[in-house]
């Protein structure tokens, strides 16, 4: 799993007849009202790298996460499907990665290089289309596939049905209702309700912990 995305990093397109959508349904409306600026996000202009460095975060605090991308990166000159596949698996758990990592990134190399993977053209396909492309590979599931899909191709109605602090907020709000349910009448605005609960959570977190403050 990777690391619950901060508030500075929610950042899927911020339109605003996406705020007034949301706006107005019952179980989503409240949070909307509470949410401040959420900054742009472009599609990545290196898919490859972008899933790489996720798979790097899996499991890791950002700081972490940072750290053992900064050593690969550093250790490579460059990230590319044609250096991850030269580089030994060995050299590649010295730097950090676990034997499963390192087993993802390679896979994620050899797909891209043997063109089972075609990343410069993902963009231009439809979202469960780079869904399906990916999954295949070992250790991407679908919640990583739709991370990618959001902060790295920046689609605007994708939601993790997957992901653990979004499906608590939906119990939250909805409590008792179906949550695809739920969701789907978020459409075509989801990746922004994603971001409302997760930018939510955060400052529900804040509040809890400024609570706990003896100051």
């Amino acid at each position: 799993m990777l690391p619950v995305p901060s508030p500075s990093d929610l950042a899927a397109p911020d339109h605003p007849e996406g705020r007034a959508f949301l706006a107005r349904d019952p179980v989503l409306g409240g949070v909307i009202a509470t949410l401040g600026p959420l900054a742009p996000l472009t599609p990545t202009p290196d898919p490859f790298g972008t899933l790489i460095r996720s798979v790097i975060g899996q499991q890791l605090s950002v700081a972490a996460a940072d750290r053992i991308a900064g050593r690969v990166g550093a250790a490579l000159a460059e990230v590319t499907p044609e250096t991850l596949g030269a580089a030994a698996p060995d050299s590649l758990r010295a730097l950090g990665l676990s034997w499963a990592k390192v087993r993802t990134v390679q896979a994620l190399a050899g797909a891209a290089q043997g063109g089972r993977v075609d990343f410069a053209h993902l963009g231009t396909l439809p979202d469960e289309a780079v869904i399906a492309a990916l999954t295949p590979l070992p250790g991407i599931g679908r919640w990583t596939a739709e991370m990618f899909l959001i902060f790295g191709l920046a689609r605007p109605d994708v939601f993790s049905h997957g992901d653990l602090i979004l499906r608590q907020g939906v119990e939250r709000l909805a409590p008792g209702a179906d949550p695809r349910a739920v969701v789907a009448a978020w459409s075509p605005h989801r990746t922004l309700a994603a971001r409302a609960l997760w930018a939510d959570h955060h400052a529900r977190q804040a509040r809890s912990r400024r609570s706990l403050d003896p100051q």
